[in-house]
């Protein structure tokens, strides 16, 4: 959704990642501090839940991210983490892992991080989890799961204002007569996904290539070298001035005008595509829920509350950023998520695999 830089809340610190002292208690004093901590919550007349989450966090949450600093991840989780600070009553620390597409950010986290919840991980889902469907990850796939999505934000089909293509019928017809290379930010993406599936539909020879990132895929459509880009809409949308949107990969265009009306895919050709769209969540180990589920849920309810709270509105409207694009979404609904692109990726895997062989060859050349 998001990929340029952003200044806003930069109050947060870096850690040197020591546990807590509480990581560090032996079993038996462990157990004597839980006994303690629950005759409290009892005597209080507090829940059960309530008396163990009363501690947590005890220090800064650090956030892993697969991604580059400074990008739509990036501006994500500084939006989100700027009021979510105050309902958790901490600061939060932001670690910066790119490479290979995510897959370095991913097996960094499931690594490094603990099992006391004050590690998450923040990623797209979509390209993220394309990635596994391509090839799988060092570490079993259910040792994570995501617990709260902040947006959904569809791919589009998209061009510089000085490009001689109008439609998005100009760009097929183009492309029945010759090979059109397509900017993206990465093979496995629900945006490439849309643009080879789009190319299979009608027809037409499209030449993904690797830009690594919103930001660069954007330049190089801007300058011509790439024929036409593909990306999620909320980064064209706020650089109206400079692109035109030919195609939207969703049920509907949700941001009209601002995406020069493109008309959808299914719409206009005739397809079945479900929504193309790019997904940023966190997400946390699958041994945290198992341990400490009461904090698992604490971070679910009051990530709810950032969604609701004025200020984090006002800080999207500020970033100039699509309101219509933020979708909060719980557990399950981040796991319909993971198996509907799974089941897309799946579907796609080898002419995903096949650009990624061939953007790899081509880079070799270029050295």
């Amino acid at each position: 959704m998001f990929d340029d830089d952003y200044d806003e809340y930069d109050d947060f610190v870096k850690l040197d990642g020591q546990d807590t002292q509480l990581d560090m208690l032996d079993r038996r004093r462990f157990l004597m501090g839980s006994i303690a901590a629950l005759g409290t919550g009892i005597m209080a007349g507090m829940p059960l839940s309530q008396a163990f989450a009363a501690s947590f966090p005890s220090r800064a949450m650090s956030i892993f991210v697969p991604t580059r600093e400074g990008g739509g991840a990036d501006r994500n989780l500084r939006l989100v983490t700027g009021v979510w600070k105050k309902y958790l009553n901490t600061k939060f620390d932001r670690r910066f892992y790119p490479g290979a597409s995510g897959r370095v950010g991913y097996e960094t986290y499931m690594g490094k991080a603990g099992s006391s919840g004050h590690e998450l991980i923040f990623g797209n889902m979509g390209p993220e989890v394309l990635n596994w469907v391509v090839k799988k990850p060092t570490f079993p796939i259910s040792n994570y799961f995501y617990f709260g999505r902040v947006d959904e934000d569809a791919a589009v089909v998209f061009v510089g204002k000085r490009s001689k293509y109008k439609t998005i019928d100009d760009i097929i017809a183009a492309g029945k007569s010759r090979i059109l290379n397509v900017g993206t930010s990465r093979i496995a993406h629900p945006a490439t996904i849309g643009a080879m599936a789009l190319a299979s539909h009608t027809g037409a020879q499209f030449n993904p290539i690797p830009l690594s990132g919103g930001k660069n895929t954007r330049a190089g459509v801007a300058t011509g070298e790439m024929d036409f880009g593909v990306l999620p809409s909320g980064g064209i949308a706020r650089k109206g001035k400079n692109f035109r949107t030919l195609l939207v990969f969703d049920s509907k265009n949700r941001l009209g005008s601002r995406l020069n009306n493109a008309p959808t895919a299914n719409d206009h050709f005739g397809m079945k595509l479900p929504p193309m769209y790019s997904a940023r969540a966190f997400g946390i180990k699958t041994e945290v829920q198992k341990k400490h589920p009461e904090r698992v849920a604490l971070l679910q309810s009051t990530l709810d509350k950032v969604f609701a709270d004025p200020d984090f509105r006002k800080a999207v409207k500020k970033a100039k950023l699509p309101w219509e694009l933020i979708s909060p979404g719980n557990a399950a609904q981040c796991a319909k998520y993971v198996k509907d692109i799974t089941e897309i990726g799946t579907k796609y895997r080898d002419l995903m695999r096949g650009a990624s062989a061939k953007a790899k060859k081509n880079k070799k050349k270029k050295k």
